[in-house]
């Protein structure tokens, strides 16, 4: 096995042996964007001179016998949502095509300090506006197990990095899913930690309410090394939560038995694959013989979930995106225009994306005099309805299990000129953000030769609850 295809636990091990260096794992990932990236496009921008610089730091570290940080040599690749001092950070549109920041987000800052490797940014869907990595302005990234099937989004590339090789771990953030389900489409695993458990400091809004960032890897073990890092109280965001951080990596150690683990009935009804729904039953058996307690809870306003949320996002995506303008910084057209109006309307229309534009009209129509209160106001009281669902349902269970998408994943281009058909894949994942709980993906299987996505829901600030369950299903099924 490559060192490329290892894990980060594993990699980990190895490195504090002497067995090998972190040069070596760094050109071993380094080989593998070469190889895959004309067939994945999973970067935007490989950053091979500052890697290598920063895998060579790592392996000083270790010969001078210096307290080694927790990821000190370990690959990581970052969306190209979180801002990167001195390197490109595009959130894949043409509006960023050139913007370098001049700081480095705090989740950023922190595998960095962490001694982990930058090997570059990742493709995204523009502004993390998508479920299939195809709204990208550097074209879709491609899913490694078939490259003619999506990666899921937004997060897609990197999801298809960490599962092609060409990256350890990842770092990612999830609006309504855009972790979890490029991770389950990727065959990976991937967490969205509660709301304020991860700081938001350089991460570029799309919806501030519901954007958290989070973790992808090989293992739930990875995750959870990962989630150590990155998480804490962060001064610099106002809504980053100041609770205590356990040790997520000792939680893993705690096994299945006497975990009660809740089925949402309104999550296993029609519109579900069965192939799909199968995967995840045959799932739940083993954690019910490994000692899980398995109950039928109702989440009753979970069919509102798609409708709240795409208000809300869009609500809040047409007030955050206004600051692109062509006067700040960024892209501004080079038309011809009369006056100042004319300049903004040309920048934004050359400078967005399709669906990044029917977002904004969507959420300034619903924001609008005469439309706030039918729209915008309902979706905020629905939000309300669905997270007391949540509520009642865990003062029965520890956790949640359902889907993490209806479907497998899907071709590309097939949903792409539907809009309805594409967010409809997010109708698992979304009321999670809503709610502002933790939640992720572990692969449970494949159908076709497709994997198959399991969700694993926990209770606020209670990340243990679900990798813990995730570590014990992963362990007793063999799926990584």
């Amino acid at each position: 096995m490559e060192l490329c295809d290892q894990s980060a636990s594993e990699l980990i091990k190895l490195l504090g042996k002497g067995e090998v260096s972190s040069r070596d794992i760094t050109e071993s990932v380094l080989k593998r964007i070469d190889e895959k990236e004309g067939t994945t496009n999973a970067y935007i921008t490989v950053t091979r001179d500052i890697a290598l610089k920063q895998a060579d730091d790592a392996d000083r570290r270790f010969r001078e016998g210096k307290k080694i940080p927790n990821l000190n040599g370990i690959p990581i690749a970052i969306k190209d949502i979180l801002c990167t001092k001195g390197t490109k950070t595009t959130c894949a549109s043409k509006i960023l095509g050139s913007y370098i920041p001049p700081y480095d987000a705090t989740a950023v800052q922190k595998v960095l300090r962490a001694g982990a490797v930058m090997v570059g940014k990742t493709n995204m869907d523009e502004f993390a506006m998508g479920s299939s990595n195809e709204n990208s302005a550097f074209g879709p990234a491609r899913n490694p197990i078939n490259p003619e099937y999506v990666t899921g989004g937004s997060s897609g590339g990197s999801a298809a990095a960490v599962a092609a090789g060409e990256t350890i771990l990842a770092l990612g953030t999830d609006t309504g899913g855009s972790i979890r389900q490029p991770s389950a489409y990727c065959g990976i695993t991937g967490i969205k930690p509660t709301y304020g458990r991860v700081s938001r400091y350089g991460v570029i809004a799309y919806a501030s309410s519901l954007d958290q960032v989070g973790a992808l890897g090989r293992s739930v073990e990875d995750c959870a090394m990962l989630l150590n890092v990155i998480s804490g109280h962060d001064r610099l965001d106002t809504t980053s939560a100041d609770v205590k951080r356990p040790d997520f990596l000792k939680g893993l150690k705690k096994g299945g038995k006497g975990i009660k683990i809740g089925l949402p009935r309104e999550y296993f009804i029609e519109g579900l694959d069965a192939e799909v729904k199968n995967q995840i039953m045959a799932a739940v058996s083993l954690l019910e013989k490994e000692g899980a307690e398995i109950l039928e809870v109702s989440l009753p306003h979970a069919r509102y979930a798609i409708s709240a949320y795409y208000l809300i996002a869009t609500a809040e995506a047409s007030s955050n995106l206004a600051r692109y303008d062509g006067v700040k910084y960024g892209y501004r057209s080079d038309a011809d225009f009369d006056d100042l109006i004319g300049m903004y309307e040309e920048t934004r229309n050359e400078g967005f994306g399709t669906e990044v534009k029917r977002r904004i009209m969507l959420g300034t129509y619903v924001l609008s005099a005469g439309y706030y209160d039918a729209y915008y106001l309902k979706a905020q009281k629905a939000r309300a309805l669905i997270k007391q669902d949540f509520d009642a349902a865990f003062r029965e269970v520890d956790c949640l299990i359902t889907p993490v998408s209806p479907t497998l994943p899907f071709r590309l281009g097939e949903k792409i000129a539907d809009p309805l058909q594409m967010y409809l894949v997010d109708i698992y994942t979304v009321s999670v953000n809503l709610s502002g709980l933790p939640a992720m993906s572990i692969n449970c299987g494949t159908v076709g030769g497709l994997p198959v996505g399991l969700q694993i829901i926990g209770k606020a600030f209670d990340e243990e609850t679900v990798l813990r369950v995730g570590h014990v299903h992963e362990i007793i099924s063999g799926h990584k």
